[in-house]
């Protein structure tokens, strides 16, 4: 039986691999998005239903999710992330949807220094006080990371991974292998819901370690250079990002160090079936984007 599903965050890095994975399966998805452009046609063309709307706008949201069966909710790392959970989960109950699928990270603590990592924290909560249904999944960093413009211009232009993460770990894993696995959840709310999942890739790895790989699949060399916190931010205010991101970046950098974004994966390969990529495929994938001139 085909049943609609909302996706917000269509265009970001898990929201458009969900949105195929369940348009594949013959689904019924709704995307909504900030603004009508380019990106909104090209949903449309993929057979999604595209709605504007904002998610600190309750009456947008409650449109949003007018007769759906369940919701990815994905918020960005702005401001006002409490805020949008409470209207999210607010209509998602007067539209009895049968789960949220709530992206979290795997930061989100009551004690994070990081002000986006605790909110986190405090919308898992807003969304487990409401009664609705809901996942929470809380990854470690992405491996689309690498190729974050602060991290991948001193990549290409200087050879170096620059980051104040010293001998710190994590298992990257790309946000397609996470929409497999929001998608999976979806189709199936009753086994999920009240449940909170950490997601990792299939192999751990230090900064060196990753370097070594980039090395290898790009065909020059690149070496881990630990900076300091002092560095990093200075480097994060070149690139003129915003102060809420500034802090959380600043934040998790000591969160890494201490292990917080460590771990392997379980839940991916065990619920879709299918382990996640290691980072030599997600680079094998896109060796282009640390080619070309930043």
């Amino acid at each position: 039986m085909s049943k609609k599903y909302l996706i917000t965050g269509a265009t970001g890095k898990t929201g458009k691999h969900t949105m195929k994975a369940l348009l594949d399966k013959g689904h019924s998805v709704r995307a909504l998005v900030h603004k009508e452009d380019e990106r909104a046609d090209a949903l449309r063309k993929a057979g999604a239903e595209v709605v504007v709307g904002d998610l600190v706008e309750h009456d947008d949201v409650r449109r949003a999710l007018e007769g759906t069966t369940a919701a990815y909710f994905c918020y960005p790392v702005v401001p006002r992330l409490v805020d949008a959970s409470a209207y999210f989960a607010e209509a998602a109950k007067r539209a009895g949807v049968e789960l949220i699928v709530n992206m979290s990270q795997i930061s989100a603590r009551e004690v994070a220094k990081s002000h986006a990592a605790r909110d986190h924290w405090i919308s898992e909560r807003v969304f487990d006080w409401s009664g609705v249904p809901t996942a929470h999944i809380r990854p470690t960093f992405f491996s689309e990371w690498l190729t974050f413009p602060w991290v991948r211009d001193v990549i290409v232009n200087e050879g170096l991974i620059e980051l104040p993460y010293g001998e710190g770990h994590h298992a990257p894993i790309s946000g397609e292998d996470q929409a497999r696995f929001i998608a999976a959840l979806l189709e199936n709310p009753a086994e999920h819901a009240g449940k909170t999942y950490p997601l990792y890739g299939p192999v751990e790895l230090s900064q060196a370690e990753i370097a070594e790989k980039l090395s290898t699949f790009i065909e020059k060399k690149i070496v881990y250079r630990p900076t300091t916190i002092e560095g990093y931010e200075a480097r994060l205010r070149s690139y003129n990002l915003p102060a809420h991101i500034t802090q959380h970046f600043l934040c998790i950098a000591i969160d890494y160090q201490n292990g917080v974004f460590a771990g392997t994966d379980g839940a991916i390969g065990q619920v879709t079936g299918k382990a996640p990529e290691t980072v030599e495929e997600f680079l094998a994938k896109n060796r282009g984007a640390f080619v070309a001139s930043a």
